[in-house]
């Protein structure tokens, strides 16, 4: 509605709006969440945790509507049918750029549960962002370097735990776990220090969803398979508030959760580690082929 006006003064529009929709909502949520905290009983968090969902599912329609204020984007969507806000979902995709978010969150708002992302833990001290996630029981991971626990073998476990943590919360009410398989951003210069075999992705990690599954996997209704396309090339941050995103391709598919992984030990188990990785690359494979196909189809 207002691409008409210069990407830079688009830029700022969608910055000042962001940033004033977060700083409505934020202090809301922590009203809340220091209710819950001061009245860690869980009958508690039964009512608390809805109405912290509910104003998060608002603050994302609002973010939504700045997007449709200040961006003319081509959406091509499939797959989003008949999905269930009651149930719980482990949502895996792939990850390009920070517009992937605002992409997964205006799709999945009140289609599914929240989306809940594994965040590293240095995020936490992002202004006011960092408590909103506190608020809403986004875990918060510290992810370690091989190098770092072969020196530290006693800090292996700490993510695990953490995992396993958050997924005791999230089984009380409908969740969407979300998890990013690739663990980061897609960029040229990762892609080919990692020699990944795949053309448009990264080595995928089956730590995080394997932890997932074996924390609630008899709670997950169904694995959605996410795969984002920006035919233009993944705008950075910037460009995607200055409203250069012109056309985003976003594929949906509903996957059974796998019943032979979901209670396997992944962590101390060979054969379950490989059998978990052999699952993975075969889902990469395919989302590999399927960009492809995207993006020659959006080339005609």
């Amino acid at each position: 509605m207002l691409n008409f006006l210069p990407a830079p003064l688009i830029g700022l529009l969608a910055s000042a709006l962001l940033g004033l929709n977060a700083l409505f909502w934020v202090p809301v949520l922590m009203f809340f969440a220091l209710l819950k905290l001061i009245l860690p009983f869980k009958a508690v968090r039964l009512r608390i945790d809805p109405v912290l969902v509910a104003i998060a599912e608002a603050w994302i329609s609002c973010n939504s509507a700045w997007m449709a204020l200040t961006q003319r984007t081509a959406w091509d969507v499939e797959g989003i049918a008949g999905l269930d806000p009651r149930d719980w979902y482990l949502v895996n995709s792939n990850h390009q750029t920070w517009a992937d978010i605002f992409v997964l969150q205006h799709l999945f708002n009140r289609r599914i549960p929240l989306l809940k992302f594994f965040l590293k833990q240095q995020l936490i001290w992002v202004p006011v962002m960092g408590l909103a996630w506190w608020a809403l029981d986004f875990p918060f991971m510290r992810r370690h370097s091989e190098e770092f626990l072969k020196l530290h073998p006693e800090m292996r476990g700490k993510d695990q735990a953490a995992t396993r943590k958050a997924c005791e919360k999230f089984a009380l009410i409908p969740t969407s776990v979300m998890n990013f398989l690739e663990g980061t951003r897609f960029k040229p210069i990762k892609h080919q220090r990692q020699q990944s075999p795949y053309r448009h992705l990264l080595k995928p990690k089956a730590g995080g969803i394997a932890l997932a599954l074996n924390a609630m996997g008899d709670k997950f209704r169904a694995i959605l398979d996410v795969t984002i396309v920006y035919p233009d090339g993944a705008p950075n941050f910037w460009e995607f508030l200055c409203g250069r995103l012109k056309r985003v391709i976003v594929r949906v598919q509903i996957l059974p959760v796998p019943e032979h992984l979901m209670k396997s030990d992944y962590a101390g188990d060979p054969a379950v580690r490989e059998a978990f990785q052999h699952w993975v690359q075969q889902l990469w494979q395919d989302k590999d082929a399927q960009i492809s196909l995207l993006l020659e189809a959006a080339r005609r």
